[in-house]
């Protein structure tokens, strides 16, 4: 399989020539922010779409706010550079990429120089058809007042990289994260949905959570167009997880990944469960641009972008 380019700073490079500088604070403090984006492949269309590309450049802005520094670069300036490392390297396929913005200078307070690459590469579908089996962490998702997840940074991750090892060492696939209030966050990278009563249900974002563009997704539309109900933003017990109907994760990278057990309770019947698969997909014709709703929420590669 052949080697993916990378953009880094205006040029498409090799990995092995797209390097940072062992001092810089990208690398020793890791102050970097990020967003990992999907663009699907339409073989009818013979396009390539990126999957809501705004928001995402909307939530890198968001966080380099927070990090107190930015790029030279304009929003448009970064789609056309998603374009082009896309166009580049030939993809007439599903992928996923990372668009990075970073501190090239040196020091825990530098804001200056800095720099931006995007990084393609392929990755597998999450365990679409079996479900993962989760527990709940003992690791506590870090509060918005400490290390925000609002705010989408490498260093970010650690804590949900504690509670990954530690699940998987305890024979999980994956962790539930609790947050401080011992309400039910989300997963590592990934937004938490149940059905509960019927009703589809994910905690609110003042519950430590990422405001993930595939939770806005199916609360803005599939939702509502496909279950015909709307989602219920609320705080989730602990013990309601053992009582769920069904549940999955969600975002750019696990797109809808079904959960059967938790804590190895079941959930539901411990199958993937129906609302889950349609969801699912429902999800993957809008993305792909099967569905022909929401033209905005795609960005051609390929073709003309309409102004």
């Amino acid at each position: 399989m052949r080697e993916l380019k990378i953009w880094m700073n205006g040029r498409l490079v090799p990995p092995a020539e797209a390097v940072l500088p062992v001092n810089s604070a990208a690398v020793f403090y890791a102050t970097n922010v990020f967003e990992g984006i999907r663009a699907y492949w339409n073989p009818a269309d013979e396009e390539l779409y990126g999957f809501r590309l705004k928001e995402h450049v909307t939530r890198l802005r968001e966080s380099m706010k927070m990090m107190r520094f930015t790029v030279p670069y304009s929003d448009e300036d970064l789609h056309d550079a998603v374009r082009e490392v896309l166009r580049g390297n030939e993809l007439r396929e599903d992928i996923h990429m990372h668009l990075v913005a970073y501190v090239v200078g040196v020091g825990l307070d530098a804001t200056t120089p800095t720099g931006l690459y995007i990084n393609p590469r392929r990755r597998a579908r999450v365990a679409p058809d079996t479900g993962l089996r989760c527990c709940v962490s003992s690791w506590l998702r870090t509060a918005d007042n400490a290390i925000p997840i609002r705010l989408k940074c490498g260093a970010n991750y650690q804590n949900g990289r504690l509670a990954t090892l530690q699940a998987k060492a305890d024979g999980y696939d994956g962790p539930i994260l609790i947050n401080q209030r011992g309400t039910v966050a989300e997963g590592t990278g990934a937004t938490f949905f149940m059905v509960r009563k019927g009703r589809l249900v994910t905690p609110p974002v003042t519950s430590d959570i990422l405001e993930s563009i595939t939770r806005a997704t199916l609360i803005e539309d599939l939702g509502p167009s496909v279950l015909g109900m709307d989602v219920v933003e609320r705080e989730i017990a602990r013990t309601e997880l053992y009582v769920a109907e069904e549940a999955f994760f969600c975002g750019s990278g696990y797109e809808i990944t079904p959960i059967v057990s938790i804590d190895r309770f079941p959930v539901g019947d411990g199958g993937v469960g129906p609302m889950t698969r349609r969801l699912l997909s429902a999800y993957l014709d809008v993305v792909r641009g099967v569905d022909k709703r929401h033209p905005e929420w795609r960005t051609p590669v390929y073709s003309a972008v309409a102004v």
